[in-house]
């Protein structure tokens, strides 16, 4: 088994526009610059023991599937503090998974999404 943790990466059409989101509205960090390649500029942020890496691509916003998802202990608690900070959370409603409030309960599990300025999906996570 692979002893390692991992480290989503993220691809954005604007780096400076991604990493102000990221920090400003999502609360993470900044670890590290990396301004090479210069085409393909990278910055590393902080979130909790892991990181997440945000990377100048023409593939930004493409995915219909969540890039990374947040492991959070309260879920309410953290969709509240990101609502404050100005993020806007997705509702759906596709059977079985329907969002009340921009949160989904399935089970002892619940998860709740929203998009970075790229259209990019990212979620939080509880599972208790």
């Amino acid at each position: 088994m692979l002893n390692a943790r991992p480290e989503a990466a993220i691809p954005v059409t604007d780096l400076e526009r991604a990493v102000s989101f990221y920090t400003d509205k999502v609360g993470l960090e900044i670890l590290e610059r990396y301004d090479v390649p210069a085409e393909n500029p990278m910055v590393r942020l902080k979130s909790g023991d892991g990181s997440l890496l945000v990377y100048k691509s023409v593939g930004a916003g493409q995915a219909r599937h969540t890039l990374v998802g947040f492991v959070v202990d309260d879920i309410e608690a953290a969709v509240d503090e990101l609502q404050g900070r100005g993020v806007t959370f997705e509702e759906y409603d596709m059977g079985d998974l329907k969002t009340e409030n921009g949160i989904a309960r399935t089970g002892n599990t619940a998860g709740a999404w929203f998009k970075d300025p790229d259209g990019n999906i990212l979620g939080l996570g509880q599972y208790s």
